[in-house]
């Protein structure tokens, strides 16, 4: 790390859902920057008086950036992380974006028991997770990766059956699809370079203590 590097902290921050809720939980605890934006055409915005970077990333590179030391700390969700098995710390589990991974199949071709799927195609856009629930319950499948409308697979014949997260279940229920197996619950992660955390420790320790504290008193 550079000196400049040492001075900063530098948080990667996801597009899309969770961006809003991320900025404004750090901005209750005094981190926050002039026009961070999700839509801003600036990637990196910085805040010069309290030392602070953000980046603004695709969701799927957050993990990377934290990785190898682009980000010292990131805000990233669960499924994302469980999905890309970065060498990170997961440091705090900032409570929203909450969802769980499951296994869906259409209703009218629901087998007797999870087993009877064995040897079938799942879509996903969750391979590295599906392989490691699959291979606990003992089941050789094939793994379709997708990217779009993964509840598309079963309707168009790509496969029997769909691993994904959901949050309230209406997109499945309006696709004649029925949830069959839990896999994990997921919610939004703060997590920390390995090195950063190390180097950095009192101040990232003291964003941990002050996050929780914000965290537990919204739960009160």
């Amino acid at each position: 790390m550079t000196a400049e590097d040492m001075q900063y902290l530098t948080i990667a921050l996801p597009k899309g859902k969770l961006f809003y809720l991320a900025k404004d939980l750090f901005a209750k605890v005094g981190y926050s920057a002039e026009n961070l934006e999700e839509k801003s055409r600036k990637l990196v915005i910085t805040n010069d008086e309290l030392k602070i970077k953000f980046i603004i990333a695709k969701t799927a590179d957050v993990p990377v950036y934290v990785e190898h030391g682009a980000a010292d700390i990131g805000v990233i969700g669960k499924d994302v992380l469980m999905e890309s098995d970065k060498d990170i710390y997961e440091l705090l589990d900032l409570g929203f974006g909450r969802c769980h991974l499951m296994m869906a199949v259409p209703k009218d071709k629901k087998r007797a028991k999870l087993t009877d799927y064995a040897h079938t195609r799942v879509a996903t856009k969750f391979p590295h997770i599906a392989k490691k629930f699959f291979n606990s319950k003992g089941m050789q499948m094939e793994y379709i990766k997708m990217n779009g409308s993964i509840e598309l697979g079963p309707i168009v014949g790509l496969s029997e059956s769909i691993v994904d997260i959901v949050e309230t279940g209406t997109t499945l229920r309006e696709n004649n699809l029925e949830e069959i197996a839990f896999i994990a619950d997921a919610s939004a992660r703060l997590i920390a370079n390995r090195a950063s955390f190390k180097l950095k420790f009192n101040r990232i320790n003291k964003l941990i203590q002050d996050l929780d504290t914000v965290l537990k008193g919204d739960n009160e």
